[in-house]
């Protein structure tokens, strides 16, 4: 592994778990102290991430990416007409061996407490479901889409009742898909994606007084 995609990586998880905050300023020679690196690595890193909406050039440092409530909006509402029909091709171009994959996917968090894991997973999940249509097209979109809203999604695992409520959800989703039940699982997807966006983007990052306090940076208002 280069460098570059060692920087960019740490950089990365950091960003999406929430340990550099939304807002977040940052310089390029407090990364070269951070990661023992010259300067072309981590340049390089950050225009990488700068291209993933994660970071933004702000005068001569940098910053992390404010979370927008109007880019989540307009995320998830995409979400919602792209995993609806992911689910709706699943249900017709998945094989068994696909299935059983996403159930052990699944299962690899249920021992593990850690958001870390939980977070992953539900990730995976999402991406594996567009993998089954064999369209490469939804698969980007998906992938895409994970990034995007990785951060606001921290928030659906970051209680036990709610990594049980995302593990309810993903199981129900797959046994609809595994039994070509099209509508059922189109359905389902869409309560969930739902479910998520009221309860974080409804009630959560619109807090933005305690989500200050926590070091966010919540602009624009939601819907």
């Amino acid at each position: 592994m280069s460098q570059m995609t060692a920087i960019y990586e740490q950089l990365r998880d950091a960003i999406l778990s929430l340990k550099m905050a939304p807002g977040e300023r940052f310089s390029e020679r407090s990364l070269e102290s951070r990661f023992d690196g010259s300067r072309t690595p981590i340049r390089a890193a950050l225009a990488r991430l700068e291209t993933d909406g994660l970071v933004a050039r702000e005068d001569r440092s940098w910053i992390v990416t404010p979370i927008s409530l109007d880019e989540l909006e307009q995320a998830i509402e995409f979400r919602q007409v792209i995993e609806v029909e992911v689910v709706k091709l699943a249900c017709s171009r998945a094989q068994h061996a696909d299935i059983a994959f996403i159930e052990e996917i699944l299962a690899s968090c249920r021992g593990d407490e850690s958001r870390a894991a939980w977070h992953r997973v539900g990730s995976d999940f999402h991406v594996e479901l567009a993998r089954l249509t064999n369209n490469g097209f939804y698969i980007r979109a998906v992938e895409d889409l994970m990034i995007r809203l990785s951060r606001a999604r921290w928030l659906e695992v970051w209680t036990v009742e709610g990594r049980d409520r995302s593990w309810d959800e993903h199981h129900a989703i797959l046994n609809f898909i595994r039994e070509g039940r099209a509508d059922e699982a189109a359905a389902a997807i869409a309560c969930h994606i739902d479910g998520v966006r009221s309860r974080n983007i409804g009630s959560r990052l619109t807090d933005v007084p305690s989500h200050q306090v926590r070091g966010f940076s919540v602009v624009g208002k939601a819907s």
